[in-house]
């Protein structure tokens, strides 16, 4: 998947990483670069068309892909965490909101694009998950669950759209220095340097981006014995 001279979708992409995804996209020579937000005021990178998106919201899932029939690159990365373990009394809501938006959005997203990029040749799709698709903590229970679950929806998305050439990456990464992890002590990734990552794995037809070291050492810790999301946390 060559990002140069591609045309790219991403959601999110009003700040945080998805604003990075754009930065990155923009300088690697992309021919156009969408990027969809809520509010599409809130887009203000030059050199970008702004499109007004919730990936909850079904009709306009639709109506970006009718309108944006170009797409070449689909990144998945608009995400919502909402901080709640499994047994308390905001958990069910949580998780439900968590999943609509991280799980259910990324999907509805595929599928609608899905016959876009198998008429543009094929192309690419990143969904943006988390070092938590394989540990869960105190306190982000629920959104474990829902990055778990899109995991699980890109490994069955490649195989489903490997027939019409569509390579479907999955971004792996820990804390980042975002508003979602500001609250959060500690080193924190640069998301220019997670949206590098990518891209540089998109280039060599990669399915798998594991952005910093913690994220390397829970997917490694997966074998381990006790394994790591067994663990004491």
């Amino acid at each position: 998947m060559n990002v140069k001279d591609s045309v790219v979708f991403i959601t999110g992409a009003n700040r945080g990483l998805g604003l990075a995804f754009a930065r990155a996209a923009l300088a690697a020579g992309a021919r156009k670069v969408y990027a969809a937000a809520r509010d599409p005021a809130s887009i203000t990178l030059a050199g970008v068309q702004p499109v007004a998106l919730d990936v909850t919201n079904p009709a306009q899932v639709a109506a970006a892909a009718q309108a944006c029939g170009d797409v070449t690159l689909l990144i998945n990365n608009a995400g919502i965490a909402r901080g709640a373990p499994l047994l308390g009394a905001e958990s069910v809501e949580a998780a439900r909101a968590e999943l609509e938006t991280n799980y259910f959005g990324p999907w509805a997203l595929a599928r609608a694009f899905a016959p876009v990029l198998a008429a543009n040749g094929g192309g690419a799709i990143v969904n943006v998950l988390s070092a938590l698709s394989w540990l869960s903590l105190p306190g982000a229970a629920t959104y474990s669950a829902s990055k778990s679950a899109a995991w699980s929806l890109s490994n069955g998305l490649r195989n489903e759209l490997r027939a019409q050439g569509t390579l479907v990456t999955s971004v792996h990464v820990a804390f980042m220095d975002t508003d979602m992890a500001s609250h959060v002590p500690g080193p924190k990734t640069s998301p220019d340097a997670v949206a590098h990552q990518t891209f540089e794995a998109l280039e060599a037809s990669l399915p798998e981006v594991l952005a910093d070291e913690v994220t390397r050492q829970v997917k490694a810790g997966l074998v381990a014995v006790p394994p790591a999301y067994a663990a004491a946390r």
